[in-house]
């Protein structure tokens, strides 16, 4: 039989029922004779009102004093899961993460994994035991609690995945797999089979909210077996993330659109076009641990250029400070910026062979009047950053123009 990894979210563990419903779904893998380590989220809604707790008492929380919070939504599922499954006669375990450990840096709120100890749930599995694992954390070098960022647990389960050799990572959540778009922007929107790992790690990178990008990162340098699924539907196949370019994939130009309205855009006008300028205003972004995702440059007047990217919308106002802030120093005219702005990505590794896809992205905006701000490409993907009231509409006429409404 095979070792199985199950990453069950916030809105599957939403409730005790749905925690019941969970543990059903579990006893029957375990039953067929399969291994089973079950990773959890906290209860749907109950890290944001852990965190408004916190920003009650600080209005910017203390990082370490912060993830000690946040990590405790975690412990509550594994407990309640853990009890489900004994009450229904299947013996489990449950572990936060720095009882297993998982070992990560001490960057706070934003923790990267170093290593995974297995040898306790290797113990649990072989003695037939259920191994409920709390996502979304564990320990640092000095054992404070780390927190690895919103949607971790995808990247606690594949990284147990990866640790254990399993089998298969089975990624259960409210939808029953991966689409060509947001269905609730677009209801025609296809279900898609299969998906490569490269046109999901771009969707994840560029809004979808389906998958964690770290956890198929991970997936993909581990070549850990990846699979959506629905934690409401008892059948279905969902959708299975490869490593391999079939056939029928190689005719589809364009895979999905994904999109992110988390963006905001920032301007530093009219500084000197010399070496290491771009260091001079994002050095101290970088610093501040901000990222950076679309950057531009255009050649202003006598000497100067004008330098323009976005940062997650969030950080928007920390980053305008720190860049006023340098802005004497980099011999700046001005720093402003927009944070009602979105942007909207196609993704396909058919793009590798097909031309003309862009200019029929672009085309399309401007049928409908949609201004393009900033563009990004990669050999699968093309980004543009649009105002935020067009976001809706963009996303569908493109879906329409690369015939993602079509049966394939």
């Amino acid at each position: 039989m095979a070792l199985i990894v199950q990453k069950y979210g916030g809105t599957s563990v939403g409730s005790t029922e749905r925690i019941k419903n969970v543990a059903r779904r579990v006893a029957k893998w375990h039953a067929q004779g399969h291994q089973v380590v079950v990773v959890v989220s906290a209860m749907s809604g109950e890290t944001n009102r852990l965190i408004g707790l916190a920003r009650e008492i600080q209005s910017i929380p203390d990082p370490r004093e912060l993830d000690v919070i946040a990590s405790t939504g975690e412990q509550v599922t594994i407990g309640l899961l853990s009890m489900a499954l004994k009450a229904i006669g299947v013996d489990a375990i449950s572990y936060t993460g720095w009882q297993m450990p998982m070992a990560t840096d001490n960057a706070y709120t934003k923790a990267r994994i170093q290593s995974i100890e297995d040898k306790r749930m290797r113990a649990d599995l072989d003695a037939g035991r259920v191994v409920v694992v709390a996502g979304f954390q564990g320990i640092d070098e000095s054992g404070s609690i780390t927190t690895l960022g919103r949607g971790g647990s995808d990247t606690s389960a594949v990284a147990i995945a990866a640790a254990l050799k399993a089998d298969e990572c089975q990624i259960y959540t409210d939808v029953d797999g991966v689409y060509t778009t947001d269905p609730r922007v677009v209801p025609e929107a296809r279900k898609l089979s299969t998906i490569t790992f490269e046109e999901m790690l771009e969707m994840a990178s560029l809004g979808s909210k389906v998958l964690q990008i770290r956890s198929v990162e991970f997936a993909g340098k581990y070549k850990v077996k990846l699979r959506v699924l629905s934690s409401f539907e008892e059948e279905g196949e969902g959708t299975l993330i490869t490593f391999e370019e079939d056939e029928k994939m190689e005719k589809a130009a364009v895979a999905g659109i994904a999109f992110d309205r988390n963006e905001a855009r920032i301007n530093v006008k009219g500084v000197p076009d010399k070496p290491g300028i771009a260091y001079q205003i994002l050095g101290p972004v970088a610093d501040a641990n901000i990222e950076v995702d679309m950057i531009i440059q255009n050649m202003g007047e006598s000497g100067t250029t004008d330098f323009s990217f976005t940062v997650p919308r969030g950080e928007y106002q920390k980053a305008l400070t720190i860049l006023r802030d340098v802005q004497t120093h980099v011999g700046a005219a001005k720093v402003d910026g927009d944070d009602k702005i979105a942007k909207v990505s196609i993704v396909g590794v058919g793009m590798r062979s097909h031309t003309g896809i862009a200019s029929t992205m672009f085309r399309t905006l401007a049928e409908e009047g949609i201004n393009i701000q900033m563009i990004s490409t990669s050999e699968i993907k093309v980004s543009v950053l649009i105002d935020e009231k067009y976001l809706e509409l963009g996303v569908r006429v493109l879906h329409k123009a690369f015939g993602l409404d079509q049966p394939q």
